[in-house]
């Protein structure tokens, strides 16, 4: 889809302030390795889903116990108020996946297994998601 300008300056806006929350948390986070964004702008902030990506299942599993989701939710949330942001429950537009899942069920293809999740516009029931 193609952005107009001031869409475009969102998005700008959102990339900005999720690489800096991406790259602060990957060294204090064990397995965290990246994170995406999408959204459909005619239903912006409420559409805005970001996915954290880590190495292995076991680590998404693992987050309830080490807060590290918490930790992330938190980074995100900040970095997003930052470039004026705001959305209502960050639970429901951050979900956490791993590279072992996209391997297993969607042979590697990130664009695939996103894809799927977009047209939704909702959390997907099988998408690792952060159990509060």
């Amino acid at each position: 889809m193609k952005l107009n300008k001031t869409t475009k300056k969102i998005d700008d806006n959102i990339c900005k302030a999720l690489t800096i929350a991406c790259e602060s948390e990957k060294t204090n986070i064990d397995g965290f390795i990246w994170l995406t964004h999408r959204a459909n702008y005619t239903n912006f902030p409420a559409s805005l889903i970001v996915t954290c990506v880590f190495d292995i299942d076991a680590e998404v599993k693992a987050l309830p116990d080490n807060k590290h989701g918490e930790k992330l939710m938190n980074s995100i949330q900040k970095q997003l108020l930052k470039v004026g942001v705001v959305v209502k429950n960050i639970r429901q537009n951050v979900h956490f996946d791993s590279e072992e899942s996209c391997l297993r069920e969607h042979q590697g293809k990130w664009e695939n297994r996103l894809r799927l999740k977009v047209t939704k516009q909702k959390p997907n029931p099988n998408n690792h998601k952060f159990p509060y």
